[in-house]
């Protein structure tokens, strides 16, 4: 650049264009208003002023125009009233105080920079990897991954494909497979099937829904399944998971099966016994049982000795070896479980129901009749219950036992303990055997009258149901044109 007399503004340009320092040459410069541009619209170096003079201007040589870097100013240079030069699309602030001087070199480097970096995009989602998407191998067009010519057979089986030739196809086969049930799905298909049987107790639909299922190496599982639904029940349905057990051993477990269906539950049983308090009882009993059904090898207990740190397995165990260890054990163990439900004879049942209503005779506690009557598991069976309560009634032909009777019945009828179906059944067949009754007890069809009529009052007898109580009509001699013929009785 050419000398010439430069004013102070001029030279603070100048200097400032130059990158040095131009702190000293602004000091008397407060309220001047410089504008340098370097690269501007203009394409040159152009500088102005103002003072009381006047405005001067002065051009010197032309300069090709810079590259524009930036599209937008960085954040925090400029505001929207504070208009300014570009110096390579950076925007320099003319009207700052003069103290504080223009920025230097590395200042502009700094903001240079930080412009740049504010294009890109701060979402870490869609930065680039700088790899090529899917190995090479994806999009429209592509020969694929590098490599993959390598697969290839030379036989195209797509139909879509432009190399497909129909006939040089080779035969191929497809063969159905079933998948194996994993645990949650072995749980969802079979736990239905159990429930089941644990109402009707037929092993043989079982095993045919069983050997529907591809089940694989996932047979334990049924195993285990069963065992846990019979441990939140009573005794008759563990009785029945037994003897499913026994059924299915050979057709559709293996000793290796019901082994390992052991061995997963004595690993789970802390958990078991959360649910269940008396898990580890309940689980000897079933592995002494297995055992006792040549189910499971007398060595499945022994091999655990001195193995076994778990409080719950040792307990568990140990119930198992002593009930194998008492005289006669095998042959106990078939009982294990009692004989309950509709399993036990007819006549048993009807002593326990005697013995239970002669208790509650001389107790007179409800609570503790109804507790007896839940445990013989029978509800098909309580229309029994209502007919040995009014023969009793009848047989003692007093009215204290009449009025606990009929509290009793109204409380069972009341909890729903007898339904109305096994009321009405018991009734019925009272009224059925009354006229043998009366052969012992001659005052049976008053006595079973007011009964009745008590329970109606009570409202445990319905009015189609009174309407079928029995009455024998007394005998009498009809007029004498009858010729002293008697009337036939009426029941």
């Amino acid at each position: 650049m050419e000398q010439m007399d430069q004013s102070p503004v001029v030279a603070a340009a100048v200097a400032a264009v130059d990158g040095r320092d131009v702190g000293s040459d602004v000091e008397d410069l407060d309220h001047s208003e410089v504008l340098v541009g370097v690269g501007g619209l203009g394409g040159g170096v152009g500088m102005a002023f103002n003072d009381d003079s006047g405005l001067l201007a002065k051009e010197d040589r032309q300069f090709r125009k810079a590259r524009r870097t930036l599209r937008s100013p960085p954040m925090g240079v400029r505001s929207n009233s504070d208009p300014v030069g570009t110096t390579n699309g950076m925007l320099l602030s003319a009207s700052a105080p003069a103290s504080s001087g223009f920025l230097g070199s590395q200042q502009m480097k700094n903001l240079l920079a930080s412009g740049k970096n504010s294009r890109k995009s701060r979402n870490v989602f869609v930065r680039s990897r700088g790899q090529p998407k899917k190995g090479g191998a994806g999009g429209k067009g592509v020969w694929g991954k590098p490599g993959s010519e390598l697969d290839e057979t030379g036989m195209c089986q797509d139909i879509r494909d432009p190399n497909y030739d129909s006939d040089n196809q080779e035969e191929y086969k497809l063969e159905e497979v079933d998948p194996v049930l994993s645990d949650r799905e072995l749980k969802k298909v079979v736990e239905p099937i159990l429930l089941e049987y644990l109402e009707n107790g037929n092993s043989d639909e079982v095993q045919v829904l069983l050997n529907e299922l591809t089940l694989g190496a996932n047979k334990c599982g049924v195993v285990k399944l069963a065992i846990v639904l019979a441990m939140d029940r009573h005794n008759p349905q563990r009785e029945l998971v037994s003897r499913l057990i026994s059924d299915l051993y050979g057709c559709v477990f293996s000793p290796e099966d019901i082994a390992k269906a052991f061995d997963d539950l004595l690993v789970g049983l802390d958990d078991l016994v959360l649910d269940t308090p008396e898990a580890h009882v309940l689980l000897g009993q079933f592995i002494a049982r297995c055992v006792a059904d040549d189910c499971l090898p007398p060595k499945f207990i022994t091999r655990y000795k001195g193995q076994v740190e778990n409080e719950w397995v040792k307990s568990a165990l140990e119930k198992a070896e002593v009930l194998l260890s008492m005289n006669h054990g095998i042959a106990h163990l078939d009982n294990i479980w009692g004989v309950g439900g509709g399993n036990r004879p007819v006549k048993y049942l009807t002593n326990k129901i005697v013995e239970l209503l002669k208790e509650y005779i001389n107790s007179g506690d409800v609570d503790e009749a109804m507790r007896c009557l839940l445990e013989l598991e029978v509800p098909h069976f309580h229309h029994e219950l209502v007919y040995q309560a009014g023969d009793l009634a009848i047989e003692d032909s007093t009215e204290r036992v009449r009025d606990m009777m009929v509290q009793l019945l109204k409380f069972f009828a009341s909890t729903l303990v007898v339904t109305a179906t096994q009321l009405e059944k018991g009734l019925k067949r009272l009224f059925a055997d009354i006229q043998d009754i009366s052969l012992d007890v001659p005052a049976a069809y008053i006595i079973l009258d007011q009964l009745v009529t008590r329970m109606y009052a009570e409202g445990v007898v319905s009015d189609e149901l009174l309407k079928l109580l029995p009455t024998r009509g007394r005998k009498r001699f009809v007029s004498e044109g009858d010729g002293g013929r008697l009337k036939p009785m009426a029941f």
